[in-house]
């Protein structure tokens, strides 16, 4: 089959797409025909070695996939051949079939086209576990989303409507913004033409954002974390801004608010029961029209390096798709 390859930590540019030996069903997996793979920020960073995770070379990368099932190893009794699923794969996504453990294995509605579906499980799981079970987002609160227009922070701001919050989009430009607002944001913010710290004192009446969900970094991030309200919650999700910022501990302390790290891949593992419990609630939600998947541009299995790199650019709005 074939498959993007990692032979050694480099550039975006020196992944290799050629033939590999199609993976094979072991106890408790499934094998994927993969249908279409989203691509994500983790992934650029992944193959440069820059990401908390390092695999063995050679490797494919991708995490999530969408397709069916063409074979079920030992001990697999929920799942058939010829079934229709998403799954998070943790790597093996940008090839033509996956070996994928059952446990992080779904059913796929038949209203969810495969693209948005391979694109629903990162960008929107993250933004689930964040809001639920890290900040345990209530009905009336503020929530500050940077990034708003990637596939995260779009993600963040549709489940943050939904979960009853009054949204407050941050982007680069009035673009991103205006889709930031299609998809639910209340209050919408340049921070490109405007001061963040003090529209954000403007637009809480000086209170501050009770959850931030934090995915830029560098100045963005500083703003933010002066602009917190007192128990708020500061999501520290991602660095797409390319600076991985120093936090002064003393603002924790004199404002009282928490700072909490996201890292939904190591959740996934950690509790694969609340995985499949918060993938449940996320399709159900899909299917009622309340959060959706944004596919800026689907593109060839041959094509993903061109993919990563669109997306390590911030050139995205919601989210890329590999189709082998």
């Amino acid at each position: 089959m074939k498959a993007i390859v990692c032979d050694a930590f480099g550039p975006i540019d020196d992944l290799q797409y050629k033939d590999v030996a199609d993976p094979v069903a072991e106890p408790g997996h499934v094998v994927v025909n993969v249908e279409a793979a989203g691509v994500n920020f983790p992934d650029g960073l992944l193959v440069q070695g820059l990401y908390q995770m390092q695999p063995d070379f050679p490797f494919v990368p991708g995490n999530e996939v969408a397709g069916t099932i063409v074979e079920l190893g030992e001990g697999v009794s929920h799942l058939h051949v010829g079934q229709r699923v998403i799954a998070l794969s943790n790597l093996g996504g940008y090839a033509e079939k996956a070996r994928i453990a059952a446990t992080h294995v779904l059913p796929l509605p038949d209203a969810i086209h495969v693209n948005e579906g391979a694109a629903l499980v990162t960008a929107h799981a993250t933004a689930h576990h964040a809001l639920k079970q890290r900040a345990k987002l209530q009905p009336g609160e503020t929530l500050v989303v940077t990034g708003a227009a990637g596939g995260t922070g779009l993600a963040a701001v549709q489940i943050g409507k939904t979960m009853g919050a009054k949204v407050i989009a941050v982007c680069s430009t009035e673009e991103k913004l205006a889709l930031a607002k299609e998809y639910g944001a209340d209050v919408l913010i340049n921070y490109k033409e405007n001061d963040l710290k003090e529209t954000l004192k403007e637009v809480t009446e000086g209170k501050g954002a009770d959850v931030v969900y934090e995915c830029v970094g560098g100045d963005t991030f500083h703003a933010c974390s002066r602009s917190m309200a007192w128990e708020g919650r500061l999501l520290v999700v991602g660095f797409a801004g390319g600076e991985i910022p120093k936090f002064p501990v003393n603002l924790a302390l004199v404002k009282g608010y928490s700072v909490m790290g996201v890292f939904w891949g190591a959740f996934t593992q950690h509790d694969p029961k609340g995985f499949a419990q918060n993938m449940q609630e996320l399709l159900t939600w899909y299917v009622q029209g309340k959060v959706k998947v944004v596919v800026d541009e689907a593109v060839p299995l041959h094509q993903a390096t061109q993919a990563m790199k669109k997306v390590m650019n911030r050139e995205v709005k919601g989210k890329m798709v590999v189709v082998p």
